[in-house]
C-alpha cells in the first residue's frame, strides 16, 4: 500500500492511540472502547480503516475478534521514512531547470549573499525550492 495512505490511516489521533494500545496488548472492540471511552461503533469504524490499510489483523477468539498490529508494516513505513530522510538536495542549474525564460532571468540571476541560496524560484509545477546560486 502506498506510504501516504498508511500515514493517513495512522494520522488520526484515535487510530494512533488504538495502534499504541494494540502494540502493548491484544484487544477486542469492547476492550478498546472501554480504554478509549468511545462507543464500540466508533472503535469499529477506526478498526475498519486500520484493517483496510493493512496495519492490523483480527483473530477470532470465542465470540470476540481480537486485534493485533502488523509490526512488519510499521517497520516498512519506518524504512520508507528513513529513505526520505536520506534524499539529498540537488543544486539547481539554470540551464537544466525547466523554468520559463522570465523565471530564469528573475530567479537564477539573483544571489543571496548571506548563504549562497536563493528562495522562491518556481518551476513550471509551481512549487518553491531553494537553489544554490
Amino acid at each position: 500500500m502506498e506510504l501516504t495512505k498508511l500515514l493517513k490511516a495512522m494520522s488520526d489521533e484515535t487510530r494512533f492511540k488504538i495502534l499504541t494500545l494494540l502494540l502493548e496488548h491484544n484487544y477486542c472492540v469492547r476492550g478498546l472502547a472501554k480504554k478509549l471511552d468511545l462507543s464500540e461503533a466508533a472503535v469499529s469504524q477506526h478498526l475498519k480503516i486500520l484493517k483496510e490499510a493493512e496495519l492490523i489483523v483480527g483473530e477470532k477468539k470465542g465470540y470476540f475478534m481480537h486485534y493485533d498490529v502488523k509490526r512488519d508494516k510499521l517497520h516498512q513505513i519506518s524504512s520508507q521514512i528513513e529513505e526520505l530522510a536520506l534524499i539529498e538536495r540537488k543544486t539547481c542549474k539554470p540551464e537544466n531547470a525547466n523554468c520559463k525564460t522570465s523565471e530564469k532571468t528573475r530567479c537564477h540571476n539573483q544571489k543571496d549573499s548571506s548563504n549562497g541560496y536563493k528562495e522562491g524560484c518556481r518551476h513550471n509545477h509551481g512549487s518553491r525550492h531553494r537553489y544554490k546560486a
